[in-house]
């Protein structure tokens, strides 16, 4: 199923599903968050590295199904296959937007 997503969530996703660390960080505002895993990543540079450091660790795809809007944020449902543990699974994607940019995300199950 294909659902229509923001500008700035689309960019996200496709960044992630070209592998591009530097495309991923570019979605994102100068001092935008990533929350994932239990542990935050502020600021461009840190997203680059958090992403570089996910590609290498695991191959992955990941197909957004559902978006709704959630306490103001906007919730994206993402059904994630790969090689982590618990493969395959649907996940949850809070995003906070800023214009065109992202301003936050929070990943989780």
């Amino acid at each position: 199923m294909t659902i229509k997503l923001p500008e700035a969530i689309e960019a996200y996703f496709d960044a992630d599903r070209d592998g591009s660390p530097d495309a991923v960080a570019a979605a994102f505002t100068e001092n935008g968050s990533v929350k994932d895993k239990g542990k935050s990543h502020t600021g461009r540079d840190a997203i680059r590295k958090w992403m570089a450091d996910e590609s290498q660790q695991y191959s992955y795809t990941v197909e957004p199904f559902h978006i709704a809007l959630e306490h103001g944020k906007t919730l994206v449902m993402a059904h994630a296959v790969g090689t982590f543990p618990g493969s395959p699974i649907d996940l949850r994607f809070l995003f906070v937007l800023a214009g065109d940019k992202v301003a936050e995300l929070e990943i989780t199950v």
